[in-house]
């Protein structure tokens, strides 16, 4: 009974926010903490989790009017917008480094620049971003920011087993799509 309750509350105050933006504040009350929660939990640094969860809003604020009631939660449409800011926000990260080492390289001399390797890292960074998104975002944790099979697994919530079978099937993706380009 109390989730029907709080069903119908979530509609009505949609409802009243899509007419007015004004009362999307009470939408914001009761879904700031959990929404938080959830970007803090994959995320880590506690600045970026304050940037990232402002975003959310921001984008569910902008966006409100197109919003319609499913009778999924109201949560679940945030966490879902909270999980692609995540992943751009990744995948921004993964091109700057990329972007950055390319720079340090055009800043190098000429004589000792290796195109092939520059190539080949832009080949390889097109290719992680091919990937299926848990595979990327995988590979990302690992490798580019370098965290251990344990810290992936708790920042993405699966065992670590599951995160290690994540790894070989984007690995052996990689491989075989690197494998395949050079044939």
């Amino acid at each position: 009974m109390k989730a029907l309750r709080k069903e119908a509350d979530d509609r009505l105050l949609i409802e009243a926010a899509q007419k007015d933006p004004a009362r999307f504040a009470e939408l914001y009350e009761n879904n700031f903490e959990r929404v938080y929660a959830y970007v803090v939990r994959r995320v880590g640094d506690r600045a970026e989790t304050e940037d990232l969860t402002s975003e959310v809003f921001h984008h569910a604020l902008a966006n409100l009017r197109r919003f319609e009631w499913r009778g999924i939660p109201f949560a679940a449409w945030l966490y879902r917008i909270a999980a692609n800011l995540i992943s751009d926000r990744w995948q921004r990260r993964g091109r700057e480094q990329v972007t950055d080492e390319v720079e340090q390289i055009e800043s190098t001399p000429a004589t000792s620049v290796d195109f092939e390797e520059v190539e080949r890292r832009v080949s390889l960074f097109r290719l992680v971003d091919g990937l299926p998104a848990e595979q990327r975002r995988v590979v990302v944790l690992r490798f580019v920011e370098q965290k251990s099979i344990k810290e992936v697994a708790r920042e993405i919530r699966k065992t670590e087993g599951a995160v290690k079978q994540l790894q070989f099937r984007a690995l052996s993706r990689l491989r075989a799509r690197m494998e395949g380009a050079d044939a």
